[in-house]
């Protein structure tokens, strides 16, 4: 699902964010992307999703090589592959919760009866059926993440990206959003998680540990011991 080789990512004034990165990621994986703050975790998260290009090295997702692509095919592979999860959530004020789902499908081609069908689809998955015509500030700030997951999935991507689920949410909001999100992993999603928490990392089956630009450390659960990669 994701395959990046020597990736770099530079900045003006010779800032490298990225740093000679190598990463796989298998579909069907439930993967934690770990680092404090300047680690480059969040430079990733843009590199994993399109969002920006990097520097050198090669970028795959699904299979499509992201420097061969036009702004116009990266735009249709992230309508099309990939779902995104913001820590503030990036909600429309003002609007319905199955509105603010249903724009996320703008890009897809689909007809208006249809995005509509399919936002309705995934709050019912979500567990918000009740609260489709609710506006975000009636709604809770798990409501409101759950929103954003719907939003993210109501297209089926394969690939779903997520900043910081629950870093803007109490403690018992935060584990129903990372339950939620491993049964969308359970269901066939690949699932990647930015996170600085360590304890949300640990109790996921795969973490992939950063520090200034490079990974170091990559480890699956059950091998806690041995890491799988380990780079200097």
């Amino acid at each position: 699902m994701i395959s990046l080789r020597n990736v770099t990512k530079q900045y003006s004034g010779g800032v490298t964010a990225l740093g000679g990165v190598s990463l796989d990621v298998s579909a069907g994986e439930l993967v934690a992307i770990v680092g404090p703050s300047g680690s480059g975790k969040s430079t990733m998260l843009n590199v994993l999703g399109t969002l920006d290009r990097p520097t050198s090295g090669e970028v795959r997702i699904d299979g499509h090589d992201v420097g061969t692509l036009s702004d116009a095919k990266l735009s249709a592979l992230r309508a099309s592959r990939i779902g995104f999860v913001f820590q503030h959530f990036h909600l429309a004020g003002g609007t319905p919760a199955v509105e603010n789902v249903a724009d996320g499908l703008l890009y897809t081609g689909l007809r208006a009866a249809e995005r509509v069908r399919r936002a309705e689809a995934a709050l019912e998955r979500v567990g918000l059926g009740h609260r489709m015509d609710h506006e975000p500030h009636e709604l809770s700030g798990g409501e409101k993440q759950r929103v954003a997951i719907a939003r993210a999935v109501a297209g089926e991507p394969p690939l779903l990206l997520a900043d910081e689920p629950t870093g803007a949410l109490d403690s018992a909001s935060g584990a129903g959003v990372m339950e939620l999100l491993r049964e969308l992993h359970a269901a066939g999603t690949t699932v990647v998680i930015i996170t600085h928490d360590r304890e949300i990392a640990a109790a996921l089956p795969r973490q992939v540990s950063m520090r200034d630009g490079k990974v170091v450390g990559d480890v699956l659960a059950g091998r806690r011991g041995a890491a799988v990669a380990e780079v200097g």
